[in-house]
């Protein structure tokens, strides 16, 4: 099998392009698709302040790669969630990487700087351990990237992690979530910071390429708390389907954002948005959920 580009031996061979690539001509269309992505999307331009939330998986690795080898301002952010030895050697993958690029790294640490531990709030709040650890996340998201003056918050969701949401909100007609699925998020309130992902057109597959390729370390193991998620079933489905018809996970969430998406937007949420009165971030209700969680953890 000969790379389509320079007709050299190929080492990969991507079925939903029909295309074989020898290691640098991947290497090309891989940076080629990150950059029309964040061009395309007017995710951000060089010169801003990007901030990537990484976990010490392949997707967010690769994303940090990339984005400093193409010359962006970029910043990496670890939240240690206190799930035991998963999170210490995801830590550590994080902390080597930085070190050895001579990157800026920040690491926030949920249980040392705020007294939360998921599992006993997710005991006491009757909650699964994901809903509890989203909450967390998405506050940290905004409020280290608005403290720090970033222009966005880049995360490593890849091609398969978007169809995946997307059937899920399909199946359930969750006719919000429809309307606010995209490659980027916008800021709707001063406090809130853009969210953008540079690798919805590329697939898990592609990002362990390209990781192996550069000799990244990851961390191989999924978080302990995902297991039985409904997520997993949704990307076991669409890998059959991509079995049968390659190409069918880009057409359905392509599709979706340039013909079906529009007709969502009349049912977007209208929400009321405020200031929390503890922290002053951007919430619905006069505490916001994350301090909420802060307040019943000085009760465990």
């Amino acid at each position: 099998m000969r790379c389509r580009r320079c007709k050299e031996k190929a080492v990969i061979y991507l079925e939903r392009h029909n295309a074989a690539f020898c290691e640098n001509c991947f290497m090309h269309y891989y940076y080629n698709q990150v950059d029309k992505n964040i061009k395309k999307e007017r995710m951000f331009k060089k010169g801003e302040k990007i901030l990537i939330v990484v976990s010490g998986g392949k997707d967010s690795m690769a994303l940090w790669d990339v984005l400093y080898k193409n010359g962006y301002d970029v910043t990496a952010m670890y939240i240690n969630l206190g799930i035991g030895e998963y999170s210490d050697r995801s830590q550590e993958i994080v902390e080597d990487f930085a070190n050895e690029k001579k990157l800026p790294l920040i690491i926030k640490n949920i249980k040392k700087e705020y007294g939360l531990e998921i599992h006993k709030l997710s005991k006491k709040l009757k909650r699964s351990p994901c809903s509890i650890c989203g909450t967390i996340k998405r506050y940290l998201f905004n409020k280290v990237a608005l403290d720090g003056g970033f222009t966005a918050v880049a995360t490593g969701h890849n091609l398969d992690d978007e169809a995946a949401t997307l059937l899920g909100n399909t199946l359930s007609w969750q006719e919000g979530y429809l309307a606010r699925q995209a490659p980027v998020l916008p800021s709707t309130h001063p406090k809130l910071v853009k969210k953008v992902k540079p690798l919805f057109t590329l697939t898990e597959r592609e990002n362990l390429s390209y990781i192996l390729f550069n000799e990244i370390k990851f961390i191989h193991e999924e978080c302990p708390h995902a297991v039985g998620a409904s997520s997993i079933l949704y990307k076991e489905v669409l890998n059959r389907l991509e079995e049968e018809s390659p190409g069918t996970k880009q057409r359905f969430l392509i599709n979706f954002l340039e013909k079906g998406r529009k007709h969502f937007q009349d049912v977007k949420e209208k929400l009321d948005l405020k200031e929390c009165k503890i922290c002053g971030q951007v919430t619905t209700t006069e505490i916001c959920s994350f301090c909420r969680l802060v307040e019943i953890s000085k009760e465990l």
